[in-house]
């Protein structure tokens, strides 16, 4: 994993799961430098050397399904909370935030309250170049940010973490869907996806699946079956 960490790198990205977390360092072009293995447990933070420089920028995912997006304009301050209830369970203590998705026009509302810690371990562990701790999204808000580095007209997303399936498509400028599905193995991650894109009418043949988390080859085999590519970002 330690491939000549030099000043070239640029961001760091995690995503941060409750059994542990995956990350890939990137040049100013893009290119990857360096990437976890698949993912790797939480003891490991402190040992792993890509963890223990200073980016330009740091990105912190962290797998909550306690989210939802709503049109801007329909959001008032104030009802993030009922916003976010009416679709999950939250509890009394579980904090709400929000953040914009311009590119939308809408709010995504959500909880990183989840029950783990590792997150603000990382944060703490890999402040931002102002010094602050690193600011943690959900996995969600990166799927939508990375819409834009697909270039075809079906952009099919997704992510696979702790029994769920995170999925994001769009057609065109146009999203069409931003959910999370149960997923307690991966055989129901590929029934939601194919389910979502069957509505969608997409056709996978000529259809492209881009994967933010790690993908194990055997499921990356499967993936092949149906679409036409099968890509990490």
């Amino acid at each position: 994993m330690d491939q000549n960490l030099s000043k070239d790198y640029k961001r760091i990205s995690i995503q941060v799961s409750l059994s542990g977390y995956s990350f890939k360092v990137e040049s100013p072009s893009g290119e990857i430098l360096s990437a976890s293995p698949g993912w790797l447990g939480p003891g490991e933070v402190f040992t792993t050397p890509e963890l223990q420089r200073r980016y330009d920028e740091v990105d912190i995912s962290l797998m909550t399904p306690k989210f939802t997006l709503v049109p801007t304009a329909f959001l008032m301050p104030g009802e993030e909370r009922e916003a976010l209830s009416a679709v999950v369970d939250l509890a009394p203590s579980d904090e709400v935030l929000v953040t914009d998705v311009p590119r939308f026009g809408a709010s995504l509302v959500y909880s990183l309250s989840i029950g783990e810690t590792l997150s603000r371990m990382i944060a703490q562990n890999l402040p931002a170049p102002d010094g602050r701790p690193g600011r943690i999204l959900p996995e969600i808000w990166y799927l939508l940010r990375d819409l834009e580095k697909v270039t075809d007209y079906n952009k099919i997303l997704a992510s696979v973490a702790d029994g769920h399936l995170y999925l994001v498509i769009a057609q065109g400028n146009a999203l069409q869907l931003a959910n999370v599905f149960p997923a307690p193995d991966f055989t129901t991650a590929e029934y939601y996806l194919f389910l979502a894109i069957k509505q969608l009418q997409i056709n996978p043949e000529l259809s492209s699946v881009h994967f933010r988390t790690p993908l194990g080859a055997s499921d990356e085999m499967s993936l092949y079956r149906y679409f036409k590519s099968v890509n990490s970002l």
